[in-house]
């Protein structure tokens, strides 16, 4: 698919739009002012995938606490600012890779003015992030939620501008999935600067994700976005999961494993709903973008298991292990899980041989 152009941005050690792969991003659930807690999850951030991290600036001794979680981190740290421009300027001179500024709640031209000089001397990015739930109630309340959105947006953008600034990233969120889809097309062509994309308070992580996967896979799927996050009310390691999934499905991003399962029908030979999770469980960790098929029954399994790097096709008390398109072996049904958890250690040993 063709994606939107847009000017390239660097965020710490990650690019973000110029064509750049599509970032994921997620944002920690601690208190940024309790420094090992907050270094303990986003080094969990980090294993699980992530490649950008924003963290709560409430207060000023939140801000300063970025420059110590910054010396035991390596991810690019974003700091979320709202209300107090001040805050900005003290994670600014804590280290921060970025910062995001909600233009409902920070509209002065003479603070915004402060917050972009001195980010222009660090060469640091800012996010326009616009989230509906934090509009002014007065904001063009005529005006469909997208368009309030797309204008608040703008506005800021506009003042950055004019004040020689244009490290700009910018988002448009809501709850309203369609709200949101519309807003980022609306916006798409008349900035050039990068789209971070994300349904807003998504929910829970079934509901949330589903959400998510609407909004986000639709705007991606017309070449909208350059960086994600998928917000659940989750362990933010979930959000990043999510977000792969999400790529992977559109072939955007190759990160970890495909797992095809099929739904399990009265036609299965094995138990599905109980391998399945069992495999995924153990592929949590695995970085290497390989493929992994457990099919129940010789009906769609053998094509699903032979299309994958590796595969199982369940028959009656047994199961056929495939490789690369080839059968290697028949497996009682009760080893079918540790022959696989063999037959994937082999694989991934095999592209870490490789250098993939």
């Amino acid at each position: 698919m063709s994606r939107r152009t847009s000017v390239p941005l660097r965020i710490g050690n990650i690019i973000v739009g110029g064509g750049a792969p599509i970032s994921v991003q997620s944002m920690t659930n601690t208190d940024t002012r309790d420094i090992a807690a907050t270094v303990r999850q986003i080094k969990e951030l980090e294993d699980c995938g992530a490649e950008i991290v924003r963290l709560a600036v409430p207060d000023v001794e939140a801000a300063e606490a970025i420059s110590g979680i910054k010396r035991e981190t390596s991810l690019p740290l974003i700091g979320d600012i709202h209300f107090d421009y001040r805050l900005a300027l003290a994670a600014l001179r804590a280290g921060v890779d970025g910062l995001r500024l909600n233009p409902g709640n920070i509209r002065k031209r003479e603070q915004i003015a402060m917050v972009v000089t001195m980010a222009r001397e660090r060469e640091i990015p800012i996010r326009v992030g616009v989230n509906a739930g934090s509009l002014p109630a007065n904001f063009e309340a005529e005006e469909p939620l997208s368009r309030r959105m797309v204008d608040a947006a703008l506005r800021q953008v506009e003042l950055m501008e004019e004040l020689d600034f244009n490290l700009i990233k910018v988002a448009l969120k809501a709850f309203d999935v369609p709200a949101t889809i519309e807003a980022y097309e609306m916006i798409a062509d008349r900035i050039p600067y990068p789209l971070h994309l994300g349904i807003t308070e998504a929910g829970l992580p079934r509901a949330g994700a589903i959400r998510s996967a609407i909004g986000v896979g639709v705007l991606l799927y017309k070449g909208i976005g350059d960086t994600i996050r998928v917000s659940l009310s989750a362990h933010p390691c979930e959000e990043v999961v999510a977000a792969y999934e999400i790529l992977k499905a559109l072939g955007l991003r190759r990160s970890g494993v495909t797992l095809v399962s099929c739904p399990s029908c009265g036609r299965a030979e094995i138990d599905v709903l109980k391998l399945a999770p069992e495999v995924d469980r153990y592929l949590e960790k695995a970085r290497k973008p390989i493929k992994v098929a457990i099919m129940g029954c010789v009906v769609n399994g053998p094509g699903e298991a032979r299309g994958a790097d590796v595969g199982i096709a369940g028959g009656r008390g047994k199961g056929i292990i495939f490789r690369k398109g080839k059968v290697i072996r028949t497996v009682p049904k009760e080893d079918l899980l540790e022959a696989l958890k063999a037959e994937i250690d082999s694989l991934l040993e095999r592209k870490n041989e490789a250098g993939w």
